[in-house]
């Protein structure tokens, strides 16, 4: 007994050094992480004159709204912001819709050449993005979709739709057939069974993966500065206008790249509970 409530109380110990452990290294990632988001806000939020401090000082030296005023004074914002808006959420919608289809015809049918498609999305996934500057240049100048946003978004589906499938088909392949199956043995088609089950249950990957592809095509730069002139530039190329031969304003860029921060954390804040609920529904009630 007594070599019971001896060892109860060290192992009580050990439990409790293993959280605080794994707690600071917790902090410690998230400091990390969260350094260069909070040296942006500073230097966006300071005067001028500190952004450019040979000895910053790491705790605000003091708050102006002047460097919002001169990035939206310096270039064009809203224009670029827009068209940033538009290829995003237009990749996002034609990514969602065919990447589900097929990612549904990935895991749900057994076709010639299943094996053949599914090496080939893993093999475009590892293709560098570089590395396809030139082809892609040369094949939307023939079409005649160079300096278009509808050619930028023929270039961003090229790498977004293969992830977009990728993930879907986890999600579909872990969603049981018996459930599709159970449905039409209830009346309904193979269709009305992917609306009324499957869809249901897949919506949370549609919402996380959407997120990502979302992502990706708002922060994209080098195609977007390769494939686009001044006129059209998307936001992450405005950010440019702030580097001219004089130098860098770093304030004002800091204050710009915080603006354009805004869109991805709203669309954080609009799905992130959806996701959560939608990752602790259950497949079956009762």
């Amino acid at each position: 007994m007594s070599g019971t409530s001896t060892t109860a109380p060290a192992a009580g110990r050990r439990l409790r050094t293993s959280k605080l452990g794994w707690n600071l290294l917790g902090l410690l990632v998230f400091l990390t992480l969260g350094f260069p988001l909070y040296w942006m806000l500073n230097t966006a939020f300071k005067p001028a004159k500190d952004a450019i401090d040979p000895d910053p000082s790491l705790l605000p030296t003091g708050v102006t709204l002047d460097n919002f005023k001169r990035a939206l004074d310096i270039a064009d914002f809203w224009g670029p912001v827009g068209r940033s808006l538009i290829v995003a959420l237009t990749v996002v919608v034609i990514g969602m819709v065919v990447g589900t289809l097929a990612a549904l015809a990935i895991s749900r049918f057994a076709f010639r050449g299943r094996k053949i498609v599914i090496v080939g999305i893993l093999a475009v996934q590892m293709v560098p993005l570089v590395a396809m500057i030139i082809p892609i240049f040369l094949l939307l100048n023939d079409l005649g979709q160079y300096d278009k946003l509808t050619g930028l978004m023929i270039t961003y589906l090229t790498f977004i739709l293969p992830f977009t499938v990728w993930t879907l088909r986890g999600f579909i392949v872990n969603i049981p057939k018996e459930l599709e199956e159970a449905a039409m043995v209830d009346g309904c088609s193979r269709t009305g069974a992917f609306v009324r089950v499957v869809f249901p249950l897949l919506a949370p990957g549609m919402v996380a993966t959407s997120v990502y592809g979302f992502i990706q095509a708002w922060n994209e730069y080098l195609y977007a500065l390769m494939l686009l002139s001044q006129d059209n530039q998307t936001a992450t190329v405005w950010l440019g206008n702030f580097t001219t031969k004089h130098g860098t304003e770093y304030a004002p860029m800091m204050a710009g790249a915080t603006m354009m921060a805004v869109p991805i954390v709203v669309l954080f804040l609009l799905v992130q509970r959806k996701m959560a609920a939608g990752l602790t529904a259950g497949a079956v009630k009762g």
